[in-house]
């Protein structure tokens, strides 16, 4: 750190002398503190293996599915072999008491898809006897071609796949014809919360149950943080600009031409919120029927200063993970691109995990508080957010280790901080503040942290997309897991390290591979 404050000679913003003040305000700063005081009188132990960590996270996630290994101390004993027998026999898998990679890999795939959430989990949780643990015959079924009645049609949310076997069952065509028919479903974001909505239009399925003399039922279902809300009306032709919805409550535009099918409970008109966009009314955006089907895309309006959402990302991702059987190895590997987007969301949620378990042990501070504090991260390290464009990463760190000596702020304050604002940025979809707060890991010395500044740019989350720059964020942490600094980010996968670099150099190979000379034309020439 000293000699890279010697060799960088930019200035540091003036916001860099008053950092204590501006992100944690007195609340944050000082609780971390006295965690940290604590953790200095714990013992310390002797770190374990990387076959132990490996263990861990098996043992992990058999308990959170609800077999129970018992303490997740890496060994695996007879309570951990039992717990895998039961694992097997639930999912269906031979009953040896010991996995496969392939059982290991989508037993700890299914754990970090869960992590991410998504109503398909939030409904399994309420609604199923067996719990979250339905989630693995679930997604099991999806990776081998089955389908169950809780799974979903092509990845949607399950509220909509159920919607499609209700209109399937009182109609003449089958729910996957349904899906072929252009305008049974529309997709549109109408609550303006980034997040995919849906409409279902039953006016072409033919059926007399579903239709009256001059309209027919079209549900809409609005994404909210507890999964999809089904709105029923009775409309003809309609679209996207048809409705606008406020969180999970939707009305219609056009009154003369559309009505509720059934009249809800009173509920108090929606508020305009700034945030609520309204479906656009821009010409259909047409796009190929083979792989579509019946699904239509509409452009819609977005607000101004909106980002790509990371969490709708992963969110994708991890449906592709699930259907191709577990996450891609460096043996597998045939696009560099998704297996980047996988590890990218794989990291998200340990970050995630790890703030949320700092924040649980700050008794009296509120996440209000937490937010509204983390949120100064945005201004704090925007100048250095800038900068990721224009300056090779070594110059970037360079100049965020001299925002870090100037702060009034310990090393553990800053470290612990930046932890929990990761957890809210990234809880949040605030971009400025997970990538502030990678950053300021990556500052502290945490070099394994700059693995996230690489998917931040490389994928423009929160700056625009630069391939070329984030290489060099990527090799800074690469480098530093292969010269032994310790990984952070799914410890128990000793051979992440290799996918990492093997996806990142993709395009290094294919430059580097010899390329077929070009034949040359010959004759036969006679006299």
């Amino acid at each position: 750190m000293a000699a890279a404050l010697i060799a960088t000679t930019s200035t540091v913003p003036a916001a860099a002398d008053n950092l204590g003040a501006a992100i944690v305000g007195g609340i944050l700063g000082g609780v971390i503190v006295n965690e940290a005081n604590k953790n200095k009188k714990r013992p310390r132990t002797v770190a374990s293996s990387s076959t132990r960590a490996y263990n861990r996270e098996t043992q992990v996630a058999l308990n959170y599915f609800g077999f129970n290994a018992g303490t997740p101390d890496g060994v695996m004993g007879q309570r951990s072999r039992s717990a895998i027998t039961q694992y097997q026999v639930y999912v269906g898998f031979p009953a040896t008491g010991r996995l496969s990679q392939y059982e290991r890999d989508f037993l700890v795939s299914s754990y970090n898809r869960a992590q991410v959430g998504g109503p398909q989990v939030v409904k399994a949780m309420q609604t199923h006897q067996h719990g979250v643990r339905s989630l693995l015959a679930v997604w099991h079924d999806e990776a081998t071609g089955a389908r169950t009645a809780t799974s979903s049609y092509g990845g949607m949310p399950v509220e909509v796949s159920m919607a499609i076997d209700e209109v399937a069952a009182s109609s003449d065509p089958s729910a996957e014809q349904l899906l072929q028919r252009s305008g049974f479903i529309q997709l549109a974001d109408l609550n303006g919360d980034g997040k995919t909505d849906y409409i279902l239009d039953t006016s072409v399925s033919g059926s007399s149950f579903w239709c009256g003399a001059q309209s027919c039922t079209v549900m809409v279902f609005a994404s909210t943080p507890q999964g999809y809300s089904r709105n029923d009306f009775l409309s003809h032709q309609a679209t996207p600009a048809t409705f606008s919805c406020h969180q999970g409550v939707c009305r219609m535009n056009d009154a003369g031409n559309t009505q509720m099918a059934v009249a809800p409970a009173p509920v108090a008109p929606a508020p305009q919120q700034p945030e609520t966009v309204m479906a656009s009314t821009e010409p259909v955006v047409q796009e190929p029927a083979a792989p579509l089907g019946g699904i239509t895309l509409f452009e819609t309006a977005k607000p101004a200063d909106a980002g790509p959402s990371l969490a709708s990302l992963c969110s994708k991702v991890s449906l592709l993970t699930s259907s191709n059987g577990g996450f891609i190895t460096a043996a597998s590997m045939t696009d560099p691109e998704l297996a980047l987007s996988e590890q990218f969301c794989l990291a998200r949620t340990y970050a995630i995990g790890t703030g949320e378990q700092i924040v649980s042990g700050l008794g009296n501070v509120t996440p209000a508080q937490v937010d509204a504090q983390c949120d100064a991260f945005g201004p704090a390290t925007e100048p250095y957010i800038a900068k990721l464009a224009t300056q090779p990463a070594a110059q970037v760190i360079g100049e965020v280790q001299r925002f870090v000596l100037k702060s009034n702020m310990s090393v553990e304050q800053l470290a612990g901080t930046a932890k929990i604002c990761l957890f809210s940025g990234y809880r949040r979809d605030r971009m400025d503040v997970a990538l502030g707060s990678a950053l300021l890991m990556v500052g502290l010395g945490q070099k394994p942290y700059a693995e996230l500044v690489g998917h931040h740019v490389g994928q423009g989350f929160g700056l625009g997309a630069d391939s070329g720059k984030a290489k060099d964020w990527y090799l800074t942490a690469i480098e530093a897991m292969e010269g032994g600094a310790e990984a952070v980010f799914a410890p128990g996968q000793p051979e992440r390290v290799a996918l990492l670099r093997a996806a990142v150099t993709a395009d290094d190979a294919a430059m580097a591979a010899p390329q077929p000379a070009a034949a040359l034309p010959t004759f036969n020439i006679t006299e």
